[in-house]
């Protein structure tokens, strides 16, 4: 029995649903590494707001202390609407990994599933290889081909025997 086609198709369209979600899973990785990146710059932000804030206390000009004020207050409400977006993208991030790791177990399973069925057929090869050998090396003692008085057959003679034998029972199961 060999591998069938229909399973080497499973396989490869396991193959391509567990590509298609990984490129998924990077997409919404890379949204969510950016929209983590934009919380950083927004700290980073409101820190430049509150130094210039700090610095107008000190020099005192009021115009470097307004805008110090509206930058903190930017950044913090900035921050406030991305937290929810960032909360979002990581359950999405979540729930995509999820996907992708069920996809790579499918795609597992049926490579797993093709292997073993090689390997009985490997197996039955063998098998049925040494029954032609068996029955080939029987009928020759059978048919009086050895005698007492022959010389045993060589390795190389008894691996060429059933090399052919092995052959003509492949075409034969054909």
């Amino acid at each position: 029995m060999a591998v069938s086609r229909a399973l080497r198709r499973l396989l490869h369209i396991r193959d391509l649903q567990e590509e298609q979600s990984r490129l998924a899973l990077e997409s919404a990785l890379g949204e969510l590494h950016s929209l983590e990146d934009a919380m950083a710059a927004t700290f980073e932000r409101g820190r430049r707001g509150r130094r210039l804030v700090d610095a107008s206390a000190q020099n005192g000009q009021l115009a470097d202390r307004l805008a110090g004020l509206e930058e903190t207050r930017s950044a913090s409400r900035h921050a406030e609407a991305l937290e929810p977006r960032i909360d979002a993208m990581g359950e999405e991030v979540r729930e995509l990994r999820q996907e992708f790791l069920s996809r790579r177990v499918e795609r597992r399973q049926a490579e797993t599933l093709i292997r073993e069925t090689e390997a009985r057929e490997a197996v039955e090869d063998g098998r049925r290889g040494q029954q032609t050998l068996d029955n080939w090396f029987s009928s020759r003692m059978h048919s009086g081909e050895a005698d007492a008085e022959s010389p045993a057959p060589t390795v190389v003679e008894f691996v060429t025997q059933a090399t052919v034998a092995s052959e003509l029972a492949a075409e034969k199961d054909k």
